[in-house]
Order: structure tokens, then C-alpha cells, then sequence
């Protein structure tokens, strides 16, 4: 389609674009736009390329605080964007939504943001968090939508002056493919109760919080799984060392499962999904959990609290606190197994009410639809 209108799509890995848009980049697609990715090399840019996409490699250096490198940066997207000629840019992830932005609007390209987290820098402040602000506040200001995944996050970025209110909206997290998500697999009759926490392994998402809510609940009930799936070596100064989860396995805690690329198989042997974090957009691996039917149990924090109906399709906990994470998990142990597929059920019909993704793609093409 060379006579196409392109559509940038620019995150902070291809791997980000390839997991978590491609029923946006299919929706695009299928609505006549030629699909732009602008991210750093992966292995997932060959799959994004297959898909029909065009790609465009761009380095970026996702934890640095480099001065001449962010310049750098900028500089590429601008040269990119400008050769392009899109009808707009969609960022996601820090970086792209600020630098890409800016680029985006230096070139006269419309672009739309999606601000799925506010991360580490918002949740412990310090001087970067001023800097990342500045650059939000520039990267934004002529954004024609900027997309949020919670309310909370939106009311504190206009509060504080970030963007208008007449540029915010709101998306239920990166949607749900209820489709690709769609379980048969009850949770089992059977003795044990398996618990999973899915995540990057960050201080950040509630691990240390796990760990001892798990070691209060096996006194009780040593027949409780606890398992953790997900990547270990996160380059990030929250990073939970090999060493401590080497530890915790061989003390018996819990049952590291390493990584994966397809998390259905895990959740559908858990009976309940986990997430102890202490900020977070829209959790993707609740969504994936609670499409599977199976309950939650998180921390009564934005963007988490909004994916549970306390008691209905999961429990609600205080963040940062480990007995109040095994209270939680200690209740839903107390319920029969009926009451626990019932919760599953609740979780399923959510999804299917509020989280579909076919809602985050149709508002994607309204706002694109919206551009002169």
C-alpha cells in the first residue's frame, strides 16, 4: 500500500510493540494505514516485519541519564519522522513519548500518547523525577490525545500541569484479547492451592511483599504453591539480584519459573494470580489472569485496585504491607472451592465488560480518525 497514510508506532523495545499492539497494528492495518515502527532492534522486529510493518531500528539507551545520548536521540527521531511523513506518531513508553514526541511535533506530525505507568521515577522521587517531568510537560504540550490507563495517573498529570485536560483520555490498560484469552480450564479440586506473581522482577512489584506473605501463609498452610514467572537480570536499580531468588527457592518459599513468552500455560495451573505492586498503569498480567478466570488478589493501589471488585473476583490489600497480603491470601484459602470458581467467573465477565480490547483499538482510530 504505498499510497497508504503511515502511522507511527515507537516504544522503548520492538518486543513492547509485538506483545502488547499487535491488535492495534492489525486494526490500523485493516483500516487502510501503513504501519511505522520506529524502536530499538530485537528479535521482535523481524516478527513486526513479517506482519507487513515498516521498521525503523533507532538506539536508545532506556536507563541512562546521558545528556549527549537523549540528544542523540532526538536527533534520530527527527530524521526518521521527518523522512516518514506520517499522520501521526504514537508513542509509548518514556522515552518515545517524550524525545519522539518532541520530534514528532518539530516535524509537524500529529501524535498521540499512551502513558501506561508512572514507574519508579514517580514513585520515589528524587531529581531525575524533575527532569522526567519537564521533558513530559515539553514532549506533550501539542499532543493532540494523551492516553491514560487509570484516572489516577491522569488527574495527577493535569494537576501538575503536565497536559490539558481537554488532551487527556482514558483506555482500559493495553485491552484484552478475549479470544487469544479464553480458558476452558477450571480452577482443580484438589488438596493444594497454587498462587502465581507474574511480573519483571522489581522491588517495585510487591516481590519482597510475596515472599514474606508467602512464609506467613505456609505456616498455616503448607500445602500453598507460590510460584514467580517472570524475567530475572531487569536492567533496573530496583532489580532483584539471582542470588535472592536462588535463596527463596532453596529455602522452599517459593518456585521460580523463569520467563516466558506465553503465560496462558502457567495461569491455567494456577488457582489464583498475584500482584502485590505498588503503582502500575493497567497490570497486563491481571488482565491475562482474570480473562483466564481466575481471581486476583493486589494491592489497593491506582491502576491495580481497578482491575479488582473486592471480594467479587478477587481481594484488595494494603501496598508495601506483607501481612496484609497473607490475610488476603489466607481468606481466599478460607473459601470452598465453589466460591473460588465463582470468583474466576467474575473475573472472566470484567474483562468481558470493561477491558476487551476492541475498545482500546476503536478509540485509537477515533483519535487518529480526529487528525486534520
Amino acid at each position: 500500500m504505498p499510497n497508504s497514510p503511515a502511522i507511527i508506532l515507537s516504544a522503548n523495545t520492538a518486543w513492547n510493540i509485538y506483545n502488547f499492539r499487535l491488535p492495534l497494528i492489525s486494526a490500523l492495518q485493516e483500516n487502510g494505514y501503513k504501519v511505522v515502527i520506529i524502536a530499538p532492534h530485537d528479535d521482535s522486529m523481524v516478527k513486526l516485519e513479517k506482519l507487513g510493518c515498516e521498521t525503523h531500528p533507532i538506539k536508545m539507551d532506556n536507563s541512562g541519564t546521558s545528556v549527549l545520548k537523549d540528544l542523540k536521540l532526538l536527533r534520530d527521531y527527527y530524521v526518521l519522522i521527518r523522512k516518514i511523513k506520517a499522520k501521526a506518531y504514537l508513542g509509548f513508553t518514556v522515552k518515545p513519548n517524550t524525545f519522539g514526541s518532541i520530534a514528532a511535533h518539530i516535524t509537524g506530525t500529529a501524535s498521540i500518547n499512551n502513558i501506561s505507568g508512572l514507574g519508579t521515577v514517580f514513585i520515589k522521587k528524587s531529581w531525575i523525577t524533575t527532569i522526567v517531568k519537564t521533558l513530559y510537560r515539553i514532549g506533550l504540550s501539542r499532543s493532540k490525545t494523551v492516553f491514560f490507563q487509570n484516572e489516577d495517573d491522569k488527574t495527577i498529570f493535569i494537576d501538575q500541569k503536565l497536559v490539558k485536560p481537554s488532551q487527556a483520555a482514558l483506555l482500559p490498560g493495553s485491552g484484552i484479547d478475549l479470544e487469544a484469552y479464553n480458558s476452558t480450564t477450571p480452577i482443580a479440586d484438589k488438596p493444594e492451592r497454587r498462587f502465581l506473581l507474574i511480573a519483571r522482577l522489581l522491588w517495585d512489584k510487591g516481590v519482597r511483599e510475596y515472599v514474606e506473605a508467602a512464609k506467613i501463609v505456609k505456616s498455616q498452610h503448607p500445602n500453598a504453591i507460590f510460584q514467580i514467572l517472570g524475567f530475572l537480570g531487569v536492567d533496573n536499580r530496583t532489580a532483584v539480584s539471582k542470588e535472592e531468588i536462588n535463596e527463596w527457592s532453596q529455602q522452599g518459599i517459593i518456585d521460580y519459573l523463569g520467563s516466558t513468552t506465553d503465560v496462558r500455560p502457567y495461569i491455567e495451573k494456577a488457582d489464583c494470580v498475584i500482584l502485590p505492586s505498588y503503582r502500575e498503569g493497567t497490570p497486563r498480567s491481571l488482565l491475562e489472569a482474570a480473562a483466564l478466570s481466575r481471581p486476583l488478589i493486589t494491592t489497593n493501589v491506582p491502576g491495580c485496585r481497578q482491575t479488582v471488585d473486592d471480594g467479587i473476583n478477587g481481594f484488595l490489600c494494603e501496598v508495601k504491607n506483607s501481612k496484609s497480603l497473607a490475610e488476603s491470601i489466607s481468606h481466599f484459602l478460607e473459601l470452598s472451592p465453589r466460591q473460588q470458581k465463582a470468583m474466576g467467573t467474575a473475573s472472566r465477565q470484567k474483562m468481558e465488560s470493561e477491558y476487551d480490547v476492541s475498545i482500546v483499538t476503536q478509540r485509537y482510530l477515533n483519535a487518529i480518525g480526529s487528525i486534520a
